[in-house]
């Protein structure tokens, strides 16, 4: 039974050993970045080997403590009922190299045929007080800890090796935002004409002209004027106007008035902006504008009032 005890306490030895050796090896092929970061992770690890270590010392402990004091009653009993128990044998056998150490290191319990060197002259209705020493297993641990926060100060605040919190603290800042501009870009990846809705601000309205001077100009013109394509800058629309309308237009394209579709070149949040920035040209009465095409459309109503125009030239609107 002893020696199962003792061949499990080596076994988690030496997978703490191992973890540690493995967690060493990543940490010194990777980037000094990178092992900053792994550090924390690694000594998370190492922490909970020891715990999981403590703990089964520790039910180990408690078994024998437990067998210690079975072996205890059933003495008292016999000393009760005037029988003699035969010695064990292996008592006396047990007495080895190993047993020593574990002793003094790990239990360093006074005998009970010695309690007496130790008890205190008060007692509590019969109760006494034994002035027993620290447990051996507890201080050791204690000095451990001691070891480990001397080591986590050299590291993180003396040495200047590991980040402090404020360096955490603005890393952890970076990974949020990231987090939230992919969040952000995943919902603007979700606008389609049933939801989009008509930006206002300067910066959207900026990039939405640029798009628009780069691939809508060469139809529409500069100034949304109108050359191939339609004019912009007035009320008629052949496709409908509003900026649902003409996000399903630039999504979608007019092949049969030789308009592409764009939606594999551009994404939907581009295509919002460049379809605000098109609400924005009307009533901007640039010079030689083409004529007006299709219906005036009411954007109150949603709907296309009863003007419709003849139909000149390819292109949307």
């Amino acid at each position: 039974m002893k020696s199962k005890k003792y061949l499990l306490v080596i076994l988690l030895l030496a997978d703490t050993f191992t973890g540690w050796s493995q967690a060493s090896q990543v940490a010194t092929t990777a980037s000094p970045v990178d092992a900053a970061q792994q550090l924390p992770d690694i000594m998370t690890m190492i922490l909970a080997i020891a715990g999981a270590s403590l703990f089964v010392v520790a039910m180990i402990y408690i078994i024998k403590v437990n067998q210690f004091l079975y072996k205890r009653v059933v003495s008292l009993e016999a000393q009760k009922s005037g029988v003699t128990l035969q010695a064990e044998t292996a008592e006396a056998a047990s007495n080895t190299f190993w047993t020593k150490i574990r002793k003094k290191y790990w239990e360093d319990a006074v005998p009970i045929e010695r309690e007496g060197e130790i008890t205190l002259d008060h007692g509590y209705d019969g109760i006494r007080e034994l002035d027993n020493r620290l447990p051996p297993w507890w201080v050791n641990m204690f000095i451990l800890t001691i070891i480990w926060a001397v080591g986590y100060m050299y590291y993180y605040h003396w040495g200047g090796d590991g980040p402090s919190s404020e360096e955490e603290y603005k890393t952890e800042v970076e990974e949020a935002k990231k987090e939230i501009a992919a969040a952000v870009s995943g919902k603007a990846a979700a606008i389609d004409e049933t939801n989009v809705t008509a930006l206002t601000d300067a910066t959207s309205l900026g990039e939405g002209e640029l798009i628009y001077k780069n691939v809508c100009a060469a139809c529409h013109g500069q100034q949304g004027e109108g050359t191939v394509g339609p004019n912009f800058t007035d009320e008629y629309w052949i496709h409908g106007g509003g900026i649902k309308n003409i996000f399903k237009t630039i999504k979608y394209g007019v092949p049969e008035k030789g308009m592409i579709s764009w939606q594999a070149q551009l994404k939907p949040a581009d295509m919002q902006k460049v379809g605000s920035y098109i609400l924005t040209l009307k009533g901007t009465n640039p010079p030689n504008p083409k004529a007006p095409q299709g219906t005036i459309w009411k954007e109150d109503a949603q709907q296309d009032s009863a003007t419709p125009q003849e139909t000149e030239a390819p292109g949307s609107k």
